[in-house]
């Protein structure tokens, strides 16, 4: 049964991938663009709940200082303010500015006009159903453990003549 749901997962993404994805356009930002690792940070801020800098980093699987030049360059150009934590000033809190939640929209992988219509084609069940399973399908692959980099050895390694 689960090679069954791995296989659907497998051959529906590619699917709604061509169909729904974003065609490249410029971001609203006047400074330049972002780079993929800053516009990613976005994908994990919220306008209204803030977030701690070091669950941040727990959540991407980073250390803090890891993101830390990548923040300070949002919050230079506002699309992320920080806030000292009322209990605790030696924590500071992430929000997304307005200007970072429109930026964030147009950063998505998927394009939300086209998927809001191919959710619109789904009768109310079957759309709060699609929307259940990829929030259920989210979460548990946040929980997965990182992924151990594989050691590569160099071709010219590989290649020496033993002596």
């Amino acid at each position: 049964m689960l090679d069954h749901a791995v296989q659907a997962v497998l051959s529906a993404y590619p699917t709604i991938h061509a169909a729904c994805r974003r065609r490249p356009r410029r971001g609203p930002l006047r400074g330049g663009r972002l780079s993929d690792p800053q516009a990613g940070l976005l994908e994990h801020l919220d306008p209204v709940t803030p977030i701690a800098v070091g669950a941040l980093a727990q959540r991407l699987r980073v250390t803090p200082a890891t993101i830390s030049l990548q923040l300070s360059r949002l919050v230079r150009l506002r699309l992320v303010t920080r806030a000292p934590d009322e209990a605790d000033a030696r924590r500071v809190h992430l929000r997304l500015t307005e200007a970072g939640s429109r930026m964030r929209g147009g950063r998505t992988l998927l394009d939300p006009d086209r998927v809001r219509a191919a959710l619109t084609q789904l009768a109310t069940p079957d759309r709060d159903a699609v929307v259940a399973g990829v929030r259920l399908l989210a979460r548990a692959a946040s929980a997965l453990p990182e992924e151990r980099a594989v050691r590569r050895t160099s071709a010219r390694r590989s290649r020496r003549i033993p002596e």
